[in-house]
């Protein structure tokens, strides 16, 4: 993992393509945000966060379920995909957010973390656990999709990621499995125990 991507790498990437990974028309990305939404449960949803929306594909697909969706972007580019991508409901916002940083609101009663978490420093990966630890709400739920083997431009190694993730945030999660496959996992992590 020597050439790890940084935020002006994806920059380039949505600057020379509005879909570099496809995850608007590729089919395994659809079942991958057909488990996502499993996850978050049919709504309606209070208030959601999304931690790097890309080019909005989950936001999109998000946005009808949530009261409030504020989908954050790293990249300016990508802020202005899911800009589009979530402007006809007017309860979603797409906000420009480099991580680790402040959240938009002080709690949510959904997080939504699809393909971010490797493309951390371990450092930052402890800081966004710790916000995420403090901006669920008792009973909130952390929804968590990663990839499970390395590609080369990861941080961090991809085994096991998403369980690192949560032993960080301190936090007891009630945690289930939505969806996995060879190549990537979906769970669903609720704040406090209780049923999923």
């Amino acid at each position: 993992m020597t050439r790890a991507i940084d935020l002006s790498g994806f920059a380039d990437k949505f600057a020379g393509d509005d879909d570099p990974w496809r995850t608007f028309s590729s089919h395994d990305e659809g079942v991958k945000r057909a488990a996502i939404l499993h996850g978050l449960g049919a709504g309606p949803l209070g208030r959601v966060l999304e931690l790097a929306s890309g080019n909005g594909s989950n936001s999109r697909a998000i946005a009808p379920r949530a009261r409030r969706l504020d989908a954050t972007e790293g990249t300016i580019e990508g802020t202005r995909l899911t800009a589009q991508a979530i402007a006809v409901w007017p309860r979603a916002r797409a906000i420009p957010l480099v991580l680790p940083g402040g959240f938009p609101r002080p709690t949510y009663d959904a997080i939504v973390i699809a393909e971010l978490l490797y493309y951390l420093s371990p450092h930052a990966m402890r800081q966004v656990a710790a916000q995420v630890a403090a901006s669920v709400r008792p009973g909130g739920r952390l929804i968590l999709a990663h990839h499970r083997v390395d590609y080369y431009d990861f941080v961090q190694h991809a085994a096991a990621i998403q369980a690192r993730f949560l032993r960080l945030t301190g936090v007891a999660w009630h945690v289930r499995t939505v969806r996995r496959r060879a190549r990537w996992h979906v769970l669903v992590a609720r704040r406090g125990g209780g049923c999923v």
